[in-house]
């Protein structure tokens, strides 16, 4: 027979017990894993001498759980994991998300461009009806309020790097489009108002919260990419830029033309608040905070990222003089400012191009000058996958794919830019100008992810400097453009194409030259290096003993099948990666 009172006695230890971790102790009646295993994983982890790990886990391990609370009090995030919304890899879904913030933002700037054509001279609208221009404004005042953007897009850039490098960049990117979208909602209030200063101001102040999402995407990366497939997620994210541009100028001019110059501006800033509504939902800093995502997919996007620095960029630890004296940094630079240029040429000025020199409406040049930028949005997207695919598969080196990638769409660029320029057919001007665009998408998987390559703690800092060298671009051009065109449109299109093309050859011979795929020796902090163990992955995320600890001190969720080859690391996406040769271990980072 039985003691009641050690029975009572025992029932009264385990209620005590269960206090500390409840959420765990909920979750740990559906596991098959027996206790005895993760005391073994601790015991483990104890036995190596490395304290820090059982830290660091007991740290993960509560914000796991932290986070799972929040699944049941998430009806969004709740919704989708039981919708066919949630039918793709975690970090395939953050970067769709991410990709969708980059079309509202990016269509939010087609806004202006397409509205102030109806706001400074009379206009026939499609019915072929007359009106009269509503405001006094000169093209040059409205130029001037457009460009104003950039002063405040220019400002965040490098801060924004800090930011993302010591908040979760997840959250700044998200608070970025929400803001930038409210912002929106209130230009024609101030455009009525009639009070310029009011315009300038919120142009700005959109500049300032927009500055931060380039930035913060590469924040992003850092823990949630693995390095095998960083220009595949990263083209996937940034393509949304150039979809917004295709979305953004044939549905500004349409809205402009058929409903009223307001309408993009509303549109637009709902479509951001929307939007928000589902970030903020179903995003998380690390794969160790999603409280839904699979083990399999947690332990391979951990175990090839590797060993992550806990201690945040500072403005005194970055090592700011190699940076400014990297040749790698500033071929980066020069080629981000030469892409700049022509992305916001056409975004500000595509349409008044179409008009002045090609005698096109506005209500049918909405949808041509979408072509090019659909046509690139396409590019990116193939073109980050052939870059992976040659990464992965050891055919060329990191160097050689981001030069290839790089200086292919650039020469290609520039070469049509010129053709472009000397182009009097309306059929054979739009032509040269999709070939242009198209190619420069193949650019997109060169400097754009080349961050992360160099220096992946301090990427969402150099993205930074080289989006804020490139904003020069945006600030610059439309001043230059005004110039050429003023007196004589069509001779000044031809200097201004001209002009583009001969940045873009610079920018061809500049990266191929000076660019690198390889870590800087300058990329990771000395006491940090100290810190990890010997035979961990110099990367970002924790190492594969810290995964494996980890893992087994989370008992709400079955455990991954373990490699068939204990010392392997995953060295990228699908069936064949447990099979991979250690890359990551060996620090072969040629093939990163």
């Amino acid at each position: 027979s039985t003691n009641p009172f050690n029975d009572a006695w025992e029932t009264g230890k385990s209620a005590f017990n269960n206090l500390q971790q409840p959420i765990n102790n909920i979750f740990a009646s559906k596991q098959d894993e027996p206790s005895s295993e993760r005391s073994r994983l601790r015991d483990d982890a104890n036995g190596n001498g490395n304290g820090k790990v059982e830290r660091l886990e007991m740290d993960e391990s509560y914000a796991y759980d932290r986070s799972g609370m929040a699944v049941h009090s998430n009806p969004i995030l709740k919704f989708v994991e039981g919708s066919a919304l949630c039918g793709c890899a975690k970090r395939w879904q953050l970067a769709i998300l991410a990709n969708l913030g980059f079309l509202i933002v990016f269509g939010i700037r087609c806004n202006f461009g397409a509205a102030k054509t109806h706001m400074y001279r009379n206009y026939t609208d499609p019915e072929g009806h007359q009106h009269m221009h509503e405001f006094n404004w000169t093209q040059d005042e409205l130029s001037v309020m457009e460009s104003s953007f950039f002063y405040g897009y220019l400002v965040t850039q490098v801060p924004a790097g800090f930011l993302a490098a010591k908040f979760p960049p997840n959250k700044l990117f998200g608070l970025a489009i929400t803001c930038g979208s409210a912002l929106n909602l209130l230009l024609p209030y101030a455009f009525r108002s009639r009070n310029d200063y009011l315009v300038a101001i919120i142009q700005i102040m959109q500049g300032l919260v927009q500055g931060v999402a380039y930035p913060s995407v590469h924040g992003i990366w850092r823990y949630w990419a693995p390095p095998l497939e960083r220009s595949k997620l990263a083209t996937t994210a940034f393509t949304g830029s150039y979809a917004g541009a295709v979305l953004g100028l044939p549905v500004s001019a349409f809205l402009v033309s058929y409903v009223d110059w307001s309408a993009p501006f509303y549109l637009y800033g709902v479509a951001g608040v929307i939007w928000a509504v589902f970030w903020f939902s179903l995003t998380f800093e690390k794969p160790a905070y999603h409280p839904t995502i699979s083990p399999e997919e947690k332990h391979l996007i951990e175990e090839a990222i590797g060993h992550v620095a806990q201690s945040h960029p500072t403005l005194a630890s970055v090592p700011w003089k190699e940076i400014i004296q990297s040749k790698p940094v500033w071929a980066i630079i020069v080629a981000n400012f030469a892409r700049s240029w022509t992305f916001y040429l056409l975004l500000q000025n595509q349409l008044t191009y179409m008009r002045d020199v090609l005698d096109m409406k506005i209500n049918n040049s909405g949808l041509v000058a979408a072509i090019p930028h659909l046509v690139m949005g396409g590019v990116v997207l193939a073109g980050g996958q052939f870059a992976d695919y040659l990464r992965s598969n050891k055919i060329l080196s990191t160097t050689a794919v981001r030069k290839i990638f790089n200086c292919g769409g650039f020469g290609g660029e520039a070469f049509f830019m010129m053709l472009v320029a000397y182009s009097s057919s309306e059929f054979w001007a739009i032509l040269f100008l999709i070939f242009a665009v198209g190619s420069s998408g193949f650019a997109i998987s060169g400097y754009n992810v080349n961050h992360l390559d160099i220096a992946p703690r301090y990427a969402a800092i150099l993205m930074g400097m080289s989006n804020g060298i490139g904003t020069l671009a945006g600030l610059i051009c439309p001043f230059i453009t005004e110039k050429f065109t003023a007196h004589s449109p069509k001779h000044g299109w031809t200097s201004v194409f001209v002009l583009a093309s001969m940045i873009h050859f610079t920018g061809v011979t500049f990266y191929a030259f000076f660019a690198s795929g390889e870590l800087q020796d300058w990329a990771e902090p000395k006491e940090e290096d100290d810190l990890v163990k010997p035979d961990a992955p110099k990367g970002y995320g924790t190492s594969s003993q810290d995964t494996n600890v980890l893992q087994g001190m989370q008992p709400s969720r079955p455990q991954p099948p373990p490699p068939p080859a204990a010392p392997a690391a995953a060295a990228g996406w699908g069936d064949d990666a447990w099979n991979q040769p250690n890359t990551v271990a060996n620090h072969n980072y040629q093939a990163y």
